[in-house]
Parts: C-alpha cells; sequence; structure tokens
C-alpha cells in the first residue's frame, strides 16, 4: 500500500467506534484532516452489537446511520477498516505512526450481492454474535456493516473454498492474494477511542462461563435479544432452546474485586435493568432475580430503576453470589450464596444466569514509546502535562453511549487545540 500523506496538522484518530467517529466527524467539521483506524472490519465499535441502548432505548441504527452518511460525505476523513497502530513514537504536534492493514480477501469492488457465501461450505464461529452461533468463512459481518463489503476468514484462503468464493465472484471482487501492509504517517495529535473489551467470565472460575451451557454474559444477552442475533431475538437457553420461566442477573461478576477488576464500570447495572425489561416484555410470566452488590443507577436513570422494582416479577436481593453448579440432568443452574441484608443462605435454581461482567479497556501502552499517562488500571488519563496523546469514551474511563459521545467532542477539541498551539 502505497503511503497515506499527512502532515502534523492531521489528526489520528484510533478506533472506529461511537467514540472514534464522533471524535473524526467533529474533528473534519472543524476544518483538520482526519485518518480514522479500525482493527474490525467494520466501523460502529460495540454500540452495532446492542439491541438498545439508553437513554432513549434506541437500536444500533439510530445514530450510527446519519454518522456514516456524515463520514461518506466528508473529504477530510479518510478511514481505513481492519487496521491497527503497529507504532507510535514522537511527540506533540510532531507523531511518526506506524500502521498495519490485515488482508480482506475482499476488494473494494464488493458489492455486497452474497455470491460468495452461497459458494463457501466452510464455516466459522461468528465473531460478531461472541461464537454463539456459526457464518460463513466468506461472510458479510452484520446486516449494517460499513463499509457494506464482505470478508474471507483466512482459514479457506488457499483451500477449495476460497477458490470457489472466487470463481462465484462476476465482479472480481475476491483477491486471495491479498498480503499484510502496513503504510508510515504523520499525526500533530492523537486521539485514541479504542473502546472497551468484556471482562472474561471464564476468569471468575466459581461462575463456571464455559462449562455451564446456560451461564452468559451480558453483552451475549444483548445479541441474543436482538433480532440479527443468533435466534433471531428470541431469549432462550443456550443448551437446549427452551424458553426462559426464570432467570437470574448477577452484578459485578468480576468487578470490584481485587483479584480481577477493582472498579465499578458503572454501567452493567443499567445493564442489567434493560436486559430484565428484554425478559419481561418476551415472557410476561417469567420470574428474575437480579443479585446485587450496589444498584448504581444515578441521575436520569433512577426513574427506569424505580419502574423496574415496581414490577411484581422482578426480584432485587443483595448478594454476592459464591458459586453456580450446574444440573447435569436438566441443565438448570443452582445458585448458593449469602443475602447481606438478612444473613440467610441462598440456594435457588434458575433456568438461565446472565454475568455482568464489566468492561476492560484496550491499553495504547504495547504501542506506543510517547509518554501518555495511563491510570492503574490502564484506561488513559488526559494529564495537561503530557499533551497531544488524549483518550475518548472507554479507553478513558467506563462509561455509557451518551457519555462516550459527549466526551469524544471533548476530546476532538484537545486534538484541534493541540495543533493550533504548535
Amino acid at each position: 500500500m502505497a503511503d497515506v500523506q499527512t502532515t502534523n496538522q492531521s489528526i489520528l484518530v484510533v478506533g472506529g467506534g461511537i467514540s472514534g467517529i464522533t471524535t473524526a466527524l467533529e474533528a473534519a467539521e472543524a476544518g483538520y484532516d482526519v485518518v480514522l483506524l479500525e482493527k474490525n472490519p467494520y466501523l460502529g465499535g460495540r454500540v452495532t452489537q446492542l439491541h438498545q441502548y439508553f437513554p432513549k432505548l434506541c437500536p444500533p441504527s439510530c445514530g450510527l446511520e446519519i454518522n456514516f452518511k456524515r463520514l461518506k460525505a466528508n473529504p477530510r476523513i479518510r478511514f481505513f477498516t481492519m487496521a491497527e497502530v503497529a507504532g507510535i513514537s514522537g511527540k506533540e504536534g510532531d507523531y511518526d505512526v506506524k500502521v498495519k492493514i490485515s488482508p480482506r480477501y475482499v476488494n473494494e469492488k464488493c458489492t455486497g450481492c452474497g455470491k460468495c457465501a452461497e459458494a463457501c461450505t466452510a464455516e466459522v464461529d461468528n465473531p460478531f454474535n461472541y461464537g454463539m452461533d456459526k457464518i460463513k468463512a466468506a461472510y458479510l459481518p452484520h446486516g449494517f456493516a460499513f463499509p457494506m463489503r464482505y470478508v474471507l476468514d483466512p482459514s479457506i484462503v488457499g483451500t477449495d473454498d476460497g477458490k470457489k468464493c472466487k470463481d462465484a465472484c462476476q465482479y472480481d471482487a475476491i483477491d486471495l492474494d491479498m498480503k499484510e501492509t502496513s503504510f508510515d504517517l504523520k499525526a500533530g495529535a492523537i486521539v485514541w477511542a479504542t473502546g472497551w473489551n468484556p471482562y472474561d467470565a471464564a476468569k471468575v472460575e466459581y461462575y463456571g462461563f464455559g462449562e455451564n451451557k446456560n451461564v452468559i454474559t451480558n453483552v451475549m444477552m444483548e445479541r441474543m435479544a436482538s433480532m440479527n442475533g443468533p435466534t433471531g431475538g428470541k431469549i432462550v437457553r443456550p443448551s437446549d432452546g427452551k424458553e426462559i420461566k426464570n432467570i437470574a442477573f448477577i452484578q459485578c461478576a468480576g468487578s470490584r474485586d481485587e483479584n480481577h477488576l477493582a472498579y465499578c464500570s458503572g454501567i452493567c447495572c443499567v445493564a442489567s435493568l434493560k436486559q430484565t425489561r428484554y425478559i419481561r416484555e418476551q415472557y410476561p410470566d417469567c420470574e428474575v432475580t437480579v443479585f446485587f452488590i450496589d444498584i448504581r443507577a444515578l441521575d436520569r436513570l433512577e426513574d427506569f430503576y424505580t419502574m423496574v422494582k415496581e414490577d411484581q416479577k422482578v426480584k432485587f436481593i443483595k448478594s454476592k453470589i459464591a458459586t453456580i453448579t450446574e444440573d447435569g440432568a436438566t441443565g438448570n443452574l443452582v445458585l448458593e450464596g449469602e443475602n447481606t441484608n438478612t444473613g440467610e443462605q441462598i440456594k435457588a435454581t434458575f433456568d438461565m444466569v446472565v454475568l455482568a461482567t464489566g468492561m476492560a479497556p484496550n491499553s495504547i501502552k504495547s504501542v506506543c514509546s510517547a509518554d501518555v499517562s495511563c491510570d492503574e488500571y490502564g484506561f488513559i488519563a488526559n494529564d495537561p502535562a503530557k499533551a497531544g496523546i488524549y483518550g475518548a469514551g472507554c479507553a478513558r474511563r467506563p462509561t455509557d453511549v451518551a457519555s462516550s459521545v459527549q466526551d469524544a467532542t471533548s476530546s476532538a477539541l484537545r486534538a484541534i487545540q493541540s495543533i493550533a498551539r504548535r
């Protein structure tokens, strides 16, 4: 790939989720050239994987569609998918960045016709649905993908399936000879908007995630509730597809725990309240139990919490559940712990359990030789004494979608000010 021509008046935005997109748009519409990098084959980040998000309980297309149109219409923004930063050096106003691009094996001639997927027989775990179902190894990442371009899984390159995909494409869009490429660019300021990863629930061994089939995480629940999810929007038990009669949410699954995530991610309580509504809308007779340490639903969200509490089918128990075991015959889950309000021992059986795992940051330290301030957990700290590289959204702190957008706008302004004072 030829070098991307940039100058120290350009702004680099790393991460193409809602924070990165917002940062790029705000900076470009203020008159600055922006390069936007995203490691996935599509823009939109984890917002695209939500069923609904606060505060309006909108689907992901609400807001993203408008932003995609703004991106396409703005000549000051160049974006690259399947792109990652391999190294950052330099100082404020004069950064040198190395970028690597992973092969997609599908070029810009793709029309999204899907003939390659029809020809392909191999299947892979679907990363968009957190591996809860399979997709063809030639696939469109999701129905709302931007750019609307297919991807070939590397596992079929050099196989008969890869050749079938190439032969099926009448537009010559399949390029099995694609290799990893790289290019260098210069930037005056960098905004690190790489978002977050769900904490690995398998590390919380006493909950048996991965072993107990009917224990899922909050991000998996979002996909299950979505119409383009693995079950077509039907919330059912993963082990046997049965409808849910009683379900438990376990808050702070690994969070506020010195052995895992010592901090509170802030949004997990609200996410579980929202998902409780998903359950109750589908199953009017389903019993829901929320095991919590503290419910953190502040300001405008407190009314939502009050509404959920008034539902007679929803029960809140202050408890840190100690263990989950699976009944091998029924697939039901037995939860044991203590009610910390009453001191009573808890032993209760549920059809399914949802673990409210926290948000872990995507760290900048592994690729950056420049001096960047991070807190003890790996979130970027915007230190006025170390200007030039700024965090945005969940790369800076755990937060919700609306707050991420606000923070991204602030980060765009910081990046502009950084360039303006050089």
